[in-house]
């Protein structure tokens, strides 16, 4: 007999073969149906604690997901997955995440019937390319500029939110902002940055309803000499710098030594004549308002406001960006480098207004701006909160529509005729993939059923209902209608969903799974390497005399 050889240190845990699998299954499963109630319009909110005690309550799957703390590897890269969907197209986290559990699940029957993980996952690619063909097929396209369809599709997509119950507004709000910030790139295409050109400003207080677009830009602050610089201005023209505007200071603890009591009048008059020389360089342009990142020293404050220039300091350079956007002026490294072409003169009003207790500065009614902010009112931080995130989401969608302006079925009828189609197709597949290939078109059915599910309405008569109408292919746009949980046509309804979300939600569930499935190892316990030097540190060991010397204290 030979003695067994230890390749892998003790602290070592390995686990192998199908036992992984099962586990990797298991630990996705379980993410999946911590978000299943929340798909559809009927959704439930869940409620998070954080460390710090704030309070989340949301039914937005990322926003679920991002905050909670997963142990499980297998549960971490399914969390990953809503992730890359949030980033990727903003909507359809949670469809993602269920979509990955259920195509796990089927497979499960596979791996405890010995079939090779590469198999399924073979067969899971196959029902990838050709349910994209579906989607490509029942796809129908939109046209961008008719506001009424936009309308109904980004409500469609945000009915399952928390703010569905105002009617078209944050719908409206989403629209107006994607449109404003769309940049022709030609050929048809647009570019829609929503991160970099749409702020959304939350100012507690007032009603939903006092929400808006402004077309141009706001932000939290004061003219810096309040009493002296005007406060409202018409069409202003704008210099916006990235330069202070105060005498440079000396690297740390510069000495000079001075043998006059003269030179220190001189020296001040150096910096004096300094920030006088940057100001004049300015007012040559006759600016009404002056925008800097940085510092703006006193005495160049009461050279600006002896002009009548109003100025404001040290603002976020995100936000002068927008401003750049908004008025059309360029953003200045230094004043002697100062053009006419550099002023923006596109803005229609720059007023400082008070709202609450704070001061906010508006510079709106710009012509044809690039940047935008959404102003959002509400009665708490919490609601707030919420209905940023489903603007976000909102938005998302108006901008995948504006990039590709196509069309599919929601309300699961897109699933359902996929979930059709491939098990007609199914027939046709050789060898042992048919049955993996067959499986993954029934776990296409988990969304309609989820909805299903989440209605509170009788699920199996429902699903036969359903399979039975896609079953002889009559109308793909067969499907669930969230609120009543009744059998309808997603035309009449307006019940859409946009084309490359599907299409992004199929990728990311069946690409993911594969990766579970092909996992067949897991080593756990892995140390990181310690520097060269760090001896191998003593743990101190309690004996037992330690452990029992406390002293016994006298009653």
């Amino acid at each position: 007999m030979h003695s067994p050889v230890l390749v892998l240190k003790d602290s070592l845990k390995r686990e192998s073969g199908s036992k992984v699998q099962h586990a990797n299954i298991q630990a996705a499963k379980a993410v999946a149906d911590i978000i299943r109630t929340t798909l559809g319009p009927r959704s439930m909110l869940k409620m998070l604690l954080d460390a710090g005690g704030g309070i989340v309550v949301t039914n937005d799957g990322n926003s679920i997901l991002r905050e909670l703390d997963v142990a499980h590897p297998a549960a971490k890269t399914m969390i990953d997955l809503s992730r890359t969907q949030d980033e990727e197209v903003g909507d359809g986290t949670t469809s993602v995440i269920i979509l990955a559990g259920e195509m796990l699940h089927v497979a499960e029957a596979f791996i405890n019937k010995r079939f090779h993980p590469t198999v399924i996952c073979r067969a899971y690619s196959k029902a990838l390319e050709d349910a994209l063909a579906v989607l490509d097929k029942i796809a129908m396209s939109i046209d961008v500029n008719d506001r009424a369809s936009m309308l109904g599709l980004v409500k469609s997509c945000i009915g399952t939110k928390f703010t569905s119950q105002f009617g078209d507004l944050i719908a409206d709000l989403a629209i107006e902002a994607t449109t404003i910030v769309g940049v022709d790139l030609g050929q048809g295409y647009r570019e829609v940055d929503i991160k970099k050109y749409i702020k959304v400003e939350k100012i507690p207080g007032g009603q939903l309803e006092d929400s808006k677009v402004l077309k141009g830009v706001m932000f939290n602050k004061d003219v810096v000499a309040p009493g002296k610089m005007r406060r409202k201005i018409i069409n202003p023209r704008i210099i916006l710098l990235d330069c202070p505007l105060e005498y440079k200071k000396g690297e740390n603890q510069t000495n000079a030594e001075l043998l006059k009591e003269e030179d220190w009048g001189v020296m001040l008059r150096m910096e004096e004549e300094y920030i006088e020389g940057l100001c004049v360089q300015i007012l040559k342009f006759k600016p009404d308002l002056v925008i800097t990142e940085k510092g703006l020293s006193d005495l160049a404050c009461h050279y600006f406001s002896k002009a009548g220039v109003s100025a404001i300091r040290r603002l976020r350079k995100t936000d002068n960006n927008r401003i750049a956007k908004s008025c059309g002026a360029t953003v200045v490294n230094r004043p002697d480098e100062l053009q006419e072409s550099d002023v923006g003169t596109g803005a229609g009003i720059f007023e400082v207004k008070k709202i609450g207790d704070e001061f906010f500065t508006f510079i709106v009614e710009c012509q044809d701006p690039k940047a935008c902010t959404v102003l959002l009112r509400g009665a708490s931080k919490d609601l707030l909160n919420e209905v940023e995130r489903n603007l976000q989401d909102a938005m998302s969608v108006a901008r995948n529509i504006i990039k590709n302006p196509k069309l599919v079925p929601g309300g699961g009828a897109t699933e359902l005729t996929v979930s059709a189609m491939l098990k007609q197709k199914s027939s046709s597949v050789e060898g042992i993939e048919k049955w993996p290939y067959e499986a993954a078109a029934i776990a296409f059915e988990s969304i309609p059923r989820t909805l299903a599910q989440n209605c509170g309405v009788n699920v199996i008569r429902t699903m036969t209902a359903l399979q039975g109408k896609h079953g002889n292919g009559e109308n793909p746009w067969i499907g669930i209608d969230g609120n009543t949980g009744a059998i309808t046509d997603m035309k009449e309804r307006k019940i859409w969903d946009a084309y490359n979300v599907k299409a992004q939600t199929f990728k990311t569930a069946i690409e993911a799974a594969c990766m579970l499935l092909r996992i067949d190892d897991i080593v756990s316990g892995i140390k990181k390497k310690q520097a060269p030097g760090a001896g191998p540190q003593q743990t101190k060991i309690e004996e037992e005399g330690d452990a029992d010397g406390e002293r016994i204290i006298p009653e």
